[in-house]
């Protein structure tokens, strides 16, 4: 999701209080991104008098869709067909445009089968089941293990568990860490990699207002992009797909939405938050900030540069502005002060319990590795999150040399990404045939190494070892035009013939990665085991809070699968009130107001077909459903689990929803499937398309 200030004094209180507070009024109604496992039954009932059963839960998270890539997404016919976001697709997009054609730009209607375009590299998985795994291992982890000792246990286990659930259903089987330590569940996927693609409208339609816009309310986009599962060569027969409504949802309806939120830091301690608020944020937003300016003024140039640099920019701007939303939430002095308080009620709570002292030291354990970890975390960053290597000539050459040294390894002790269980989609990225492009390569590798230079001084060891006594733009000349692992087969003969042919290879983009490797495994190391040492410590705060509150709740997001619910409505803003929902005529008014300039000037095709649609049909809704990065895509179902919108989007308010949920102005911004309908039939002609998401079609378009 693309993925704002905090009101005073409204903040949620489940977000407060699942580890940290105690003793506090109930959450507000709205909030959560619930396991399905774990539905809140009596808050529906309760709020909405809706009855969650067990069959409804069923089939709407096996028509739920995660997109590997990132991002969600929702099976809407039996045939295969699905639905995400434009901006979810459009890496797909990317990897298959070429300057002549330009499928981002431009968009894609596939008339028929044969005319569906296969994509390249794309993952989706489809969660069918989930297991409860904690037990079995906690039991693995030696008491009073040092953290050494116990994240290779983890690791041993995690791998065991996910190697034996694969081997034996065939799934993609993934342990999610759940409480930041407290639970461990074992996700079992159906995985789909030959998808096509059907459908995507003119980028300026799907991002009507561009930048300016992102995160604003009221919005015009039509943010979707249609696609294709297929299996054995033919499309996909879906037994879980969505009716899709003609109508959508109206003021003040229930919705749920069901996706893949990415990440979320509400379960954090106080130290723990300031660690993000005064250094890892920032931090990331200097990064973010001097990428934006780089690739901005990169793609003015030419037009050709803008389509290369299109996604890679587009990623980069989101995520300045998402993060400048998360420090404003955590500069909030209002925010700040409630968890405060809320630590401090916690550890009163806990005082003089014998039986609760463990906590009281978990917390203080949990600030030493904060600590630890802060420590280190510039080299980190730069080196093993490569932000001192952006390219994606290293991110293949590290691919190629530590598989050398990890597949021989066994399975419980490799890096996590070299798993058995991860293999198929390790080898679906590294095998891709995506067009890779020397000048884009040349041109970040160039700033990152100038990012590294200047973030460890040019004397530091490693700097000089790495740019080898020429500038940053030389070094990076010198790596992208003599390295071989942009080729394919390079890549696959290397990897098939493991250590001693990479090392044989001489390629000099390897043996840059090889020469800081050493160090980058050492950071790794050290973050792994603090953060399993915080993970033991919130395992310990969580087992208390239940003990004291009970078990309801959520845990924060961890890019699996979600519920979360909320009302269609409105809000108030500077003494204004902003209705829920815009509508059609509204796109063509804004279009008149902005005298059709960019980036609000609306697509020759909706200008022809102006008088063909309904002015009054809903474009765009907001709800307050808890969404975050990685809703993106996710279905909006109504209570009879019919398919009313699609979330692309959030609004400003909402960007600090990472560490508190407040429902006052913050809301999720939809696609109305109205409006999905409306421009499909009226203004692009897809009416085959149409009837097969109205489950009219007979064999299929």
């Amino acid at each position: 999701m693309r993925d704002g200030i905090i009101s005073p004094m409204k903040f949620s209180l489940l977000t407060l209080t699942v580890v940290l507070a105690l003793a506090l009024p109930p959450a507000r109604a709205d909030e959560g991104m619930w396991l399905f496992t774990a539905p809140p039954r009596e808050l529906l009932r309760d709020h909405y008098h809706f009855e969650v059963s067990d069959a409804w839960l069923d089939h709407l998270q096996k028509s739920s869709v995660r997109f590997n890539s990132g991002g969600s997404g929702s099976f809407v016919s039996a045939d295969g067909l699905l639905i995400s976001n434009h901006h979810v697709g459009a890496d797909a997009l990317q990897k298959l445009s070429t300057s002549e054609k330009n499928y981002v730009r431009d968009g894609l209607y596939a008339r028929n089968r044969t005319e569906e375009v296969k994509c390249l590299d794309l993952e989706l998985n489809v969660l069918q089941s989930i297991e409860d795994v904690t037990a079995r291992v906690n039991a693995a982890v030696p008491k009073d293990a040092d953290p050494a000792a116990a994240f290779l246990a983890r690791r041993k286990i995690i791998a065991q568990i996910e190697k034996e659930s694969l081997d034996s259903t065939g799934l993609r089987s993934d342990v999610v860490t759940l409480w930041q330590g407290g639970a461990y569940h074992l996700y079992r996927s159906k995985r789909y990699t030959d998808v096509r693609l059907v459908f995507a409208p003119e980028q300026q339609t799907a991002f009507y207002g561009g930048d300016p816009d992102n995160f604003e309310f009221p919005r015009y986009d039509l943010d979707i992009c249609l696609f294709r599962a297929y299996e054995n060569g033919k499309p996909a027969k879906i037994e879980n797909y969505l009716r899709f409504s003609p109508s959508g949802p109206r003021d003040g309806d229930l919705v749920f939405v069901s996706g893949h939120p990415g990440h979320t830091s509400r379960l954090l301690t106080v130290a723990e938050l300031r660690d993000q608020r005064d250094r890892a944020v920032p931090h990331l937003l200097a990064w973010f900030k001097q990428m934006d300016v780089l690739l901005g003024t990169w793609s003015e140039r030419n037009p050709e540069n803008a389509r290369r640099a299109r996604e890679f920019l587009f990623g980069i701007q989101n995520a300045r502005k998402g993060y400048d939303g998360r420090l404003a939430g955590l500069l909030d002095p209002d925010l700040f002060t409630a968890k405060i308080k809320a630590e401090e009620d916690f550890t009163n709570q806990l005082a003089g319990k014998p039986e609760f002292m463990d906590a009281l030291a978990a917390r203080d354990k949990i600030t030493r590795a904060t600590e630890t970890l802060a420590a280190q975390s510039r080299r980190y960053n730069l080196l093993e999150k490569t932000f001192g290597f952006t390219s994606e000539s290293f991110g293949i050459a590290r691919t190629l040399l530590r598989a050398g040294e990890e597949r021989p390894k066994p399975n419980g002790e490799r890096l996590r990404e070299f798993s058995d269980s991860g293999k198929v989609s390790l080898e679906l990225s590294l095998f891709s045939e995506k067009p890779i492009y020397t000048d884009i390569e040349t041109l970040t590798l160039s700033a990152s190494l100038t990012f590294l230079a200047t973030q460890l001084g040019d004397d530091d060891p490693l700097v000089q070892r790495v740019l080898a006594g020429k500038s940053p733009h030389e070094r990076a000349v010198e790596l992208i035009e003599n390295t071989k692992v942009r080729d394919v087969a390079f890549r696959k003969r290397l990897y098939a013939s493991g250590a001693g042919a990479v090392a044989a290879a001489d390629d000099p983009m390897i043996e840059l990665a090889r020469m800081v490797d050493p160090e980058s495994r050492a950071l790794r190391k050290v973050v792994e085991e603090q953060d399993e040492a915080k993970q033991e410590a919130h395992a310990v705060i969580s087992r208390a809070r239940n003990a004291l509150l009970g078990t309801t709740g959520y845990p924060d997001a961890t890019f699996t699968l979600r519920l979360a619910f909320g009302t269609v409505r409105g809000y108030e803003e500077d003494g204004r009130h902003v209705p829920a929902f815009t509508t059609l005529d509204g796109l063509f008014q804004r279009d008149k107001e902005m005298n059709n300039q960019p980036p609000f000037d609306l697509m020759p095709s909706w200008i022809k077909h102006k008088s063909a649609v309904n002015p009054n049909t809903p474009f765009n809704f907001v709800s307050t459903a808890d969404i975050i990065g990685g809703n993106s895509g996710s279905p909006v179902v109504n209570r009879a689990g019919e398919f009313v919108g699609i979330v692309f989007d959030g609004n400003l308010q909402s960007l600090s929803w990472d560490y508190s949920f407040n429902d006052r102005q913050g809301r999720a911004t939809s696609v109305d499937s109205a409006a999905i309908l409306a421009a499909l039939e009226k203004v692009y002609g897809a009416k085959e398309l149409v009837r097969e998401l109205r489950g009219t079609a007979v064999g299929g378009h």
